[in-house]
């Protein structure tokens, strides 16, 4: 329980000192419905949206008097269609996000984590109902929600890599996916396909240490997973590298097409980088309309 308050507080603290975000919130939320992330259209609602004139099917009670004195036109206001948007989480909880290189860098879980609990309070303070994939926490809206979410992804998974969970998904709403995408892309793949036929758009964030960027190793090296499952050991690490940034290179394209075939956005946020950059980008992402 300690963890998920830890993690929560500094969710908070995250959500709370980002100014051009909740500026940028503030100023969707006087333009737009957040709920329906900009998606403007007529129907049920207190927001004015436009000016139609009336037809035979419309009450002589919607008729702008005011508006219908103007012109030889009788006008009828319409206003905004608004409805919550669910937004559904997956975060990778495998081994493989505990990396850190060195002390001054958060683990790779830790910034996955904060980033996830942060844009779920402000898609909640929005008025949005958000949960986590899978069967654990269904879309909700609320701050008993984000304790809630704290506390299931405090755990741990045991295995190197996680896959994404596509479950849980309702048709035609938003998902964000939280990785460092380092295991089996085809599970990516299987997600986002699943995700795409049930029209739900959204963002994969990629969460890397700088070292998985560089790859400053040379001479002997032991590379050995976070579960110690995985081990390779060479003389010359050196020669590696540029085979390792090329099948990086080659994942993170993987990962794009598979983003904009899907109709999702994906981008790349390294430990060492302001959290504010990737929570800024991710909210904005799911701010695009569909």
């Amino acid at each position: 329980m300690t963890g998920a308050l830890a993690l929560r507080a500094a969710a908070e603290q995250q959500a709370s000192t980002l100014p051009p975000l909740l500026a940028a919130a503030e100023q969707l939320a006087s333009t737009v419905i957040l709920g329906d992330h900009g998606r403007r259209r007529a129907g049920t609602g207190d927001t004015f949206w436009q000016y139609r004139p009336a037809q035979s099917t419309d009450h002589a009670r919607s008729i702008d008097w005011r508006r219908s004195a103007r012109s030889d036109v009788s006008f009828v206001q319409d206003k905004e269609w608004q409805i919550a948007q669910s937004v559904m989480l997956w975060v990778d909880l495998g081994a493989s996000m505990r990396f850190a290189s060195t002390d001054k860098l958060p683990e790779k879980a830790t910034v996955a984590r904060t980033l996830a609990l942060a844009c779920a309070i402000l898609l909640i303070r929005g008025g949005e109902r958000v949960g986590l994939t899978g069967n654990d926490l269904p879309a909700r809206r609320g701050t008993a929600q984000i304790t809630q979410m704290a506390n299931l992804l405090a755990r741990d998974d045991a295995a190197d890599y996680a896959l994404p969970d596509a479950r849980g998904m309702a048709p035609h709403s938003r998902a964000v996916f939280i990785s460092d995408f380092m295991g089996d892309v085809t599970g990516v793949q299987d997600a986002l396909t699943r995700a795409a036929d049930n029209g739900v758009r959204g963002a994969l964030v990629q969460i890397l240490d700088p070292q998985e960027e560089a790859f400053p190793f040379d001479g002997r090296t032991i590379f050995e997973s976070m579960t110690g499952a995985l081990r390779h050991e060479t003389l010359k690490a050196g020669d590696l590298r540029n085979r390792y940034l090329d099948r990086l290179a080659a994942r993170k394209d993987h990962l794009t097409q598979l983003a904009r075939t899907t109709g999702w956005q994906f981008s790349t946020h390294h430990t060492g980088a302001p959290a504010t950059q990737a929570l800024l980008w991710l909210y904005q992402s799911l701010a695009q309309p569909a």
